[in-house]
């Protein structure tokens, strides 16, 4: 009895002890999974901030940190499923397509209070009227990288470049359509968000008459080939120059005489979120103005905060890529999301375009197939009549 009662005891005694330390150890246990574009944070490296580290410090929330290279490419994972995203960060034309098939969340700006420091001009977006699902991270804008050593200064300024047969095998090029076709719609002189059937048809034909002089079609992996000079030309996101130029100076940059995206990357939350208040405290954590400050120095893209600014490098801040004049700005235009139509036929006629050629590939390979069939017949017809001659032989 004894026994029994010094159990009940030290039971009654513990009990409390664990009921108090188990809020706290849930929350050590929170993870959230964060979904962004790739070279799109900072992670620690050349001692600046490691963002998600200095998140789990603040809130013990640990974040599980995974990237995508295109927003087509984040769009099919949240709509085929099976994947689960708390904090995603999209650009401005995919928000309104996941807003309008209903896979994003509505968030609490009660847990976002930070989201006071967004400048004005970044709201009340066509892709987010009312504020309700989104908090932009960055804006930015797309231009030519070229590599000063190998293209003339007389061939820049223009979208032509990237047509110009002098640097063929030289050329990279976008691998997602939307920016593709940009290209080929600044050039045409169409409007960056056309849904006119022609227009875009006419974009495709204009994408293939490239394609012989393009060496890869890439995102991420234009790092690799502009710094080590592997490729001299490419269409890309201003802030990526930024952080190329650092490892290779002999770069350049400007934007198309004939126009060029502007656009708003922001935070949001995907239906498939498991967790949306910790989600939230991460986007807030994002709008912290001296987290923002050293997450963009880092990386190179444009802040969407007067108040973080404050904490900026001014050589960073004063910088014409970055933060080009309202002269420069009034030839951007930003990407509206487009109607399933569209998206489907810019679809099919990208893939058109990148898969051209493929009918003299096969007809390579069948070639080469057959040669082998030959070969094999030559060798065993060959074999064959040398074991008759030996069975001849044995037969003597």
């Amino acid at each position: 009895m004894k026994k029994v009662l010094s159990a009940l005891l030290l039971a009654v005694l513990i009990i409390p002890v664990l009921l108090a330390a188990a809020p706290k150890a849930a929350a050590e246990t929170v993870t959230i999974n964060v979904y962004n574009w790739g070279q799109y944070i900072s992670d620690g490296t050349e001692g600046a901030i490691d963002v998600n580290k200095a998140f789990t410090e603040a809130t013990g929330i640990h974040v599980n940190y995974m990237t995508y290279d295109s927003n087509e490419t984040l769009y099919t994972k949240l709509k085929t499923g099976g994947s689960t995203y708390d904090v995603i960060i999209p650009s401005d034309y995919m928000i309104g397509r996941l807003i309008s098939e209903g896979l994003l969340e509505k968030l609490d700006f009660d847990n976002i209070p930070n989201y006071q420091y967004i400048e004005e001009a970044y709201k009340n977006t066509a892709y987010d009227p009312n504020n309700e699902y989104s908090v932009p991270y960055t804006w930015g804008t797309v231009g030519v990288i070229y590599n000063k050593k190998y293209v003339d200064e007389a061939d820049i300024g223009s979208w032509d470049l990237l047509w110009n047969e002098k640097y063929k095998g030289k050329i990279l090029m976008f691998s997602n359509p939307r920016d593709a076709f940009a290209i080929a719609e600044a050039r045409l002189g169409y409007s960056l968000n056309t849904q006119n059937e022609d227009e875009i048809r006419a974009c495709a034909e204009l994408l293939l008459e490239q394609k012989p002089l393009v060496q890869a079609y890439v995102m991420d992996q234009i790092y690799n080939a502009m710094e080590h000079e592997e490729a001299w030309i490419a269409p890309y996101y201003a802030g990526d120059y930024l952080q190329m130029l650092e490892y290779n100076e002999d770069l350049g940059f400007y934007f198309p005489e004939e126009g060029f995206n502007f656009f708003i990357d922001a935070a949001c939350i995907p239906t498939s979120c498991t967790n949306k208040a910790a989600a939230e405290a991460y986007i807030n954590f994002l709008c912290d103005p001296e987290i923002m400050a050293e997450n963009l120095d880092y990386l190179g893209y444009s802040v969407p905060s007067e108040a973080a600014k404050e904490y900026m490098d001014e050589e960073a801040i004063a910088n014409p890529v970055a933060y080009p004049d309202s002269e420069t700005l009034a030839h951007g235009e930003a990407f509206l999301s487009l109607d399933a139509q569209t998206n489907q036929l810019m679809d099919k006629l990208w893939l058109s375009v990148k898969t051209s050629g493929g009918a003299n590939y096969l007809l390579y390979g069948g070639i080469a197939v057959a040669v082998i069939v030959i070969v094999l017949v030559i060798v065993l017809v060959s074999r064959k009549k040398k074991l008759a001659k030996r069975r001849s032989g044995y037969s003597r």
